[in-house]
C-alpha cells in the first residue's frame, strides 16, 4: 500500500508523462517543428523517465529513490526548455514538470 507522498508522486509522474507526450506531439505538428527539436527530445525523454519512476513507485522498487532523483533532473531540464516557448502546450508541460520535479525530489530523499 502506498503512502500519501508516494501516491502524490506517482500521480505527478503520470500527469507529467502525459503532458510531455502531448507537448511533443503538438511541437511536431507545429509550423516549424525543426525549431522545436530540443523541446521534443526533452519531452520524450522526460515522459519515459516519469513512467519509469511511476512504475518503481507503484512496485516499491529498490531503485525508486534513484529513479525519482533522475526524474527530478529530467523534469527540471524539460521545464526549463518548455518555459522558453509561449505555446499553451509548452507552458502546461512546464507546469507539470515543475510539480513532478518537486514531488520526485521529496521522494528521492
Amino acid at each position: 500500500m502506498l503512502n500519501e507522498s508516494q501516491t502524490a508522486c506517482l500521480e505527478a509522474c503520470n500527469d507529467c508523462a502525459a503532458a510531455c507526450l502531448q507537448c511533443a506531439t503538438a511541437c511536431v505538428k507545429s509550423d516549424d517543428p525543426k525549431s522545436m527539436a530540443r523541446c521534443v527530445a526533452l519531452d520524450l525523454e522526460c515522459a519515459d523517465i516519469c513512467r519509469l519512476a511511476a512504475s518503481l513507485i507503484a512496485q516499491g522498487g529498490e531503485q525508486m529513490k534513484a529513479a525519482c532523483s533522475l526524474c527530478a533532473a529530467a523534469c527540471d531540464a524539460c521545464e526549463a526548455e518548455c518555459a522558453k516557448h509561449k505555446m499553451d502546450h509548452c507552458q502546461k508541460c512546464a507546469q507539470a514538470c515543475k510539480r513532478c520535479s518537486d514531488a520526485c525530489r521529496s521522494m528521492a530523499q
